[in-house]
């Protein structure tokens, strides 16, 4: 079994990073801590810690890449949602084991040095939902 100890973050797909940071900045006053690129996703990301949550920007760093699909067929705002877990390969297992497509089988690497792995939005309602386990 595995635990959902909380909502990690919140992904927000934006076309241009910098002026979205301007928004969460100058307007909202929320502190960035720092840009990452994460190649293998084909993405730069800047998270505002909020609260005892984050919420993540994603800018694509290639024209193929999934958020520039993402903002292709949806625009720009919400991309996912990620669930902070105690144990990320417990909790794809649980979900294997009970029937839940799942896009990732086995966890990647993500922004912050997280354990990621996403279940497809067929088994949530719509929504694309991440697992994230940070060390």
């Amino acid at each position: 079994m595995f635990k959902v100890t909380r909502v990690d973050h919140i992904g927000i797909a934006v076309k241009d990073l910098e002026a979205a940071k301007k928004f969460y900045e100058e307007v909202l006053g929320l502190k960035s801590a720092g840009d990452e690129v994460v190649e293998e996703q084909k993405v730069r990301v800047c998270f505002f810690p909020c609260g005892d949550s984050e919420l993540e920007l994603l800018e694509s760093t290639s024209p193929d890449g999934p958020i520039a699909k993402h903002i292709e067929r949806s625009g720009e705002g919400i991309q996912h949602v990620a669930l902070r877990v105690d144990n990320i390969e417990n909790a794809l297992a649980t979900l294997k084991e009970k029937g839940v497509r799942l896009i990732d089988e086995k966890p990647r690497y993500g922004a912050g040095a997280a354990s990621i792995a996403f279940i497809h939005p067929k088994a949530t309602g719509g929504i694309l939902m991440e697992l994230s386990e940070r060390k």
